[in-house]
């Protein structure tokens, strides 16, 4: 691809199948650290003479990062999935992706009616359930794999029922109470937003129980939910779309969607254990991929935490055309903190800036800190200037309002995860792992931050590049063999 942007060739490219028994490390990396860093996401946005056109397209690709007595091995691997069979065989892409539709006749796509197929390449999330490793999409089919080898099990899902379906890719995980919470969209002529709950202690049963549902007739695209110790917070942004549409699927995904801002944001709130409704409100129109946290407060409100734009026009932003621009501009998210009452008149609701650093992609001490009101250090990405893609690690610290960074010249982090040190009190003893681009190299790096004063201690280099990816999932007690 010709361009300017200097992310872009190496970040929107194409990755090959390598494993590498031993990373150069610079720096050191703290003794307890150990474990298995594993990252979902684009491994190609090319197929033939075919690309893709958005940066949520692209073939699935994991990636594994395994630490082990300070040193470092790597590895990736395509899911082999049919879209990525039907892409390798054939040189095509064969199914609808996120804002891509490969070409298909009238006729084509008027029996897509009747027998739809959606992508498989599940390349956005992982997470661990019931020891199933899953590589997640926001489509109705979950892609199990093997942590070690990275090699494709099967195809899943957290709900089985008749096509028109579309997920949450940060379902929520309860170590406590045994299970795993995700949202369901079910399309069509009244459409139904679905919690389903996965028993955890379970092994075999993925598909799991409703808990809880709710009519829309214009449903909303809701990538993540918020859930707290005594509820399921359900985001309706004003970005909806006409259920008829996705079903005729005459354009890509999300290019049915409007904005509708006269909506406002519609918060439904229900109750954990009997998925009883407990309380709809309306807050200001508003746009998220993430929520960040929610808890139950002493004043007997509910709290939510998401990084929030005003609009929905940064999903325009990330078709790859306009990445590829050298003055390219994202619409940055800001923290964003809703309170919400769950008795009392039904005011509209105005949501508090937390903080005016602009973050994206957030990740905090999910073990120790979710659903908790102590919650104190959110971690992610921002941009820097006014211009350009993601180039700087940031911490907010949401007691001071004080916001820390890391940058390098011509580097892209991707998410920043952060991973305890065992026995730990502080919130922020520990590190941040980020998979970085250095776009002057033409090279990825492994780097490794000290969360708390967000300083770099080591990092391991890659001799190639990695695509700029979403999500990933550090396991301590997945350490492999390095």
């Amino acid at each position: 691809m010709s361009t300017s942007a200097p992310y872009a060739i190496h970040g929107f490219g194409e990755s090959p199948e390598v494993a590498l028994d031993d990373v150069p490390v610079q720096g050191r990396l703290p003794d307890w650290l150990t474990g298995s860093l594993l990252r979902n996401g684009p491994g190609t946005f090319q197929v033939g003479a075919q690309r893709y056109r958005h940066w949520f397209d692209g073939l699935a690709m994991l990636h594994r990062f395994t630490i082990l007595d300070g040193r470092v091995s790597y590895a990736n691997r395509f899911l082999e999935t049919e879209s990525y069979r039907i892409a390798r065989d054939e040189g095509r892409i064969a199914f609808p992706e996120f804002a891509t539709d490969p070409c298909r006749s009238m006729f084509a796509r008027a029996m897509a009616v009747f027998d739809p197929q959606a992508t498989d390449s599940a390349k956005v999330n992982i997470a661990r359930v019931a020891e199933h490793y899953l590589a997640l999409a926001e489509t109705p089919i979950q892609v199990e794999f093997d942590p070690e080898t990275l090699r494709t099990v099967g195809v899943t899902g957290w709900d089985t029922s008749n096509f028109g379906r579309m997920t949450t890719v940060h379902p929520h995980l309860d170590e406590e109470r045994h299970e795993a919470i995700n949202l369901v969209t079910r399309y069509g002529a009244v459409s139904n937003y679905v919690f389903r709950r996965v028993d955890t202690t379970d092994p075999v049963l993925l598909e799991g129980k409703t808990i809880a549902t709710r009519a829309v007739r214009e449903p909303s695209y809701i990538h993540s939910f918020g859930m707290s110790e005594r509820y399921l917070l359900l985001v309706e942004f004003p970005l909806v779309v006409n259920p008829i549409s996705l079903l005729l699927w005459l354009r890509p995904y999300i290019e049915n969607f409007r904005w509708k801002p006269a909506r406002g944001t519609r918060i439904h709130v229900f109750d954990r254990l009997s998925g009883k409704h407990v309380r709809s409100v309306t807050a200001d129109p508003f746009f998220a991929f993430h929520h960040v946290n929610a808890y139950d407060d002493e004043d007997g409100s509910v709290v939510v935490d998401l990084v929030a734009y005003d609009d929905a026009s940064v999903i325009e932003s990330f078709y790859l055309h306009r990445l590829s621009e050298p003055d390219v501009q994202i619409p940055v998210g800001t923290l964003r903190r809703l309170r919400i009452p769950l008795t009392g008149p039904n005011r509209r609701l105005h949501a508090e800036v937390l903080s005016p650093t602009g973050i994206e992609l957030p990740n905090i001490d999910y073990a120790r800190r979710n659903t908790s009101p102590r919650l104190r250090y959110v971690y992610g990405v921002s941009v820097r200037g006014d211009r350009g893609f993601y180039d700087q690690l940031v911490k907010i610290d949401v007691e001071s309002r004080t916001t820390a960074t890391w940058y390098e010249q011509s580097c892209y982090p991707g998410e920043g995860v952060f991973v305890g040190r065992p026995g730990r009190v502080d919130e922020d003893d520990g590190v941040v792992l980020s998979v970085v681009l250095d776009a002057a190299q033409g090279t990825s790096f492994l780097l490794v931050l000290d969360a708390a004063s967000f300083t770099e201690i080591a990092r391991a280099q890659l001799p190639h590049p990695v695509l700029l990816g979403y999500h990933g999932q550090f396991y301590d007690d997945l350490p492999g063999q390095v």
